[in-house]
């Protein structure tokens, strides 16, 4: 079977295309249009192309074999990262991109780098969503000081708490602005705010938020003056942040040789599988290859567990 025939070619495009398609249709179709289409045509029926009603069935297929156990995980997950999905379309999206990494891999250097790819690309995915809800977690903790100055400036201006954390979910930067508007809108609709700060944390994973939310619940039931109470806890999370720079900036150079030390094997392997495939190709050709493989991925999983303990450092 030659990789390099002309007909694997135009399947790969195909079901790129395919691919493409559906993504468009799902990000696109589930988003809302302001004004109803009942609103907008009385009296018109609804038209549905056949692309439409195939991608709706998937979804809705991926949606009842999934569950609802795993569909709440996926969904906190998203939320954690900031994305605006359906655990369906994540999942059907995922598997669409892997489908076609697939393919694409198996055209360019065969069938073992095309199940490679495969297998990788719902590790991206995921990593890809975890570098994301660092990135959302670590830009809140950056705003956090200046979010507790202006809860502490409108309580100190007479509004009252719920007030004042409507303010900040008018007027601060996302993802401060998204997070404090969904606990104003949890809030009216009759969560306790005690709850729905709490969940905000969790999400989150904010120590510093969990002081905050536990002053506030502090101050509701013994009362006193909160805005010097949220001063108070804001100077102390400005020095605590004042020290997660400096600890960042020494350990700048350990994270960065645990990067390179990381992804130089697997580089080497990619571009060495795409350049000269008969050269690599002698590890899955005999049992002594396969055993290289299995532990050089097993020493290189203890070998990033290691660094990342290494450069890791909690206080």
């Amino acid at each position: 079977m030659n990789p390099t025939n002309p007909v694997f070619l135009a399947l790969g495009v195909l079901f790129a295309f395919l691919a493409l398609c559906v993504v468009v249709f799902v990000f696109l179709g589930s988003r809302n249009s302001d004004i109803a289409l009942s609103r907008r045509r009385p009296g018109g029926a609804v038209q549905t192309s056949a692309l439409t009603k195939v991608t709706t069935s998937a979804v809705a297929f991926v949606d009842n074999a999934v569950g609802k156990t795993r569909s709440s995980g996926t969904r906190a997950t998203l939320e954690k990262a900031g994305i605006k999905m359906k655990p369906a379309d994540y999942i059907l999206l995922i598997t669409c991109s892997a489908f076609v990494a697939g393919i694409v891999g198996f055209i360019i250097s065969g069938f073992v780098f095309g199940l490679l790819l495969l297998i990788t690309a719902p590790f991206v995915a995921k990593l890809i969503v975890s570098v994301r809800t660092a990135r959302r977690r670590a830009k809140f903790e950056l705003q956090l000081g200046d979010t507790i100055q202006m809860l502490s400036g409108g309580m100190r201006a007479g509004h009252s708490l719920l007030r004042s954390i409507d303010a900040v979910a008018q007027e601060a930067e996302s993802p401060t602005r998204d997070e404090f508007a969904r606990i104003v809108a949890e809030t009216r609709l009759g969560r306790d705010l005690k709850d729905s700060m709490s969940d905000a944390a969790d999400r989150l994973d904010s120590e510093d938020f969990v002081w905050t939310a536990q002053a506030i619940e502090i101050h509701r039931e013994v009362g006193g003056d909160l805005a010097d109470v949220l001063d108070h806890v804001g100077e102390t999370i400005r020095e605590r942040a004042q020290v997660k720079g400096q600890v960042r900036a020494l350990s700048a150079e350990g994270r960065l040789s645990a990067y390179i030390l990381i992804a130089l094997p697997v580089g080497m392997f990619l571009y060495l599988s795409l350049t000269n495939p008969q050269y690599i190709g002698l590890l899955y050709s005999n049992l002594l290859g396969w055993i290289m493989v299995v532990t050089a991925v097993i020493l290189l999983g203890l070998g990033a567990f290691w660094l990342s303990r290494v450069v890791k450092i909690k206080f």
